[in-house]
This record gives structure tokens, sequence and C-alpha cells, in this order.
């Protein structure tokens, strides 16, 4: 469960981080016609592979929850903190790969902001386990 959860983190993550940088460079040398095609070509590539890591990580993060019990108040509370952060990465990431989306570069780039929090916030709660 654990690769899964690393490896479906690393695909969403990694995705936005793409398109946040790669895109975006890309997007500006091309034409405006050309950088929507290749927006739209992108995200719909992309979207069922965040569907499909959102499914992982949220079976592969229900199971890590249920089978370490007993932590503490402060491991709690920044896992709140995380959690917050994931919807706010889930929401980020449907609303950018949907069609026609002319804030889509914009809203990876929050959502790869977020995931890279949620990263470090992660590594520090395995840290105090």
């Amino acid at each position: 469960m654990r690769w899964l959860h690393l490896a479906s983190v690393a695909t969403l993550v990694g995705g936005f981080f793409f398109g946040s940088l790669a895109l975006r460079a890309a997007a500006a040398a091309l034409s405006p016609e050309s950088a929507a095609t290749l927006s739209e070509k992108a995200a719909a590539r992309f979207r069922p592979w965040l569907w499909i890591a959102m499914a992982a990580l949220i079976v592969s993060g229900v199971y890590n929850v249920i089978a370490m019990p007993g932590h503490s108040g402060r491991y709690r509370t920044l896992l709140i903190v995380k959690l917050l952060l994931v919807a706010h990465v889930f929401a980020s990431g449907i609303l950018a790969l949907r069609p026609a989306n002319a804030r889509r570069i914009r809203q990876m780039t929050g959502a790869f902001i977020s995931g890279f929090v949620i990263i470090l916030i992660s590594a520090y709660l395995r840290r105090i386990f």
C-alpha cells in the first residue's frame, strides 16, 4: 500500500509539475491557437491518470490510517491540514483538466505547490510517528 500511495503521489504531483512548468514554456513558444490545442490534448491525456491516482490515493491513504493506529494529537492535527491540502489538489486537478479551461496553467501550478507542501508535511509526519 505504501508503494501505491507513493506512486500515485508521484503521478499526480509530477503531472502538475510538468503541466505548470513545461506546458507553460511550450505554450509560450506557440501561436495562441496551437497553444490551446496543445493544452487541450495534454489535459485529455492526463485526465484518466488523474482519476486513477486520486482513487489509489484515497484507497491507500485510508488503509494507511486504519492500519497504523495510535497517533499523537500533533500528528492528527497535521494530518487534517494535509487532508485539506489534498482536497485542494484534487479540486484544482479536476478543474484544471476541464475542457476549454483558460486558467489551466494557474490551477495546475496551485495544485503542484499544494502537492509539494503535502509531501513536506508527509515527510515530517513519517518522522514523528
